[in-house]
């Protein structure tokens, strides 16, 4: 199974749901992350969580844009 099936059938089991359980899925995520790793690391894993989702939306999806970054970010010339 690739990740895009495995994605397919996330996408499918929340489509079933009620949106309550889902929410109460979310929330019961966040509370066990902020009794296990406490309140700031909870934060910071979301706050890195949401970066990592800003940057998959915006550089992965158009490989023009995320090969614009990698050229800002590495030296001239590395990747082409």
């Amino acid at each position: 199974m690739n990740s895009r099936d495995l994605l397919q059938s996330i996408k499918e089991l929340f489509r079933d749901w009620n949106p309550g359980a889902a929410g109460a899925l979310i929330g019961f995520g966040f509370a066990l992350s902020w009794v296990i790793f406490g309140f700031f690391k909870t934060l910071f894993i979301l706050a890195l969580t949401a970066l990592g989702y800003f940057i998959g939306v915006r550089y992965f999806s158009h490989k023009e844009d995320f090969r614009e970054l990698l050229n800002k970010i590495l030296p001239p010339g590395l990747f082409r």
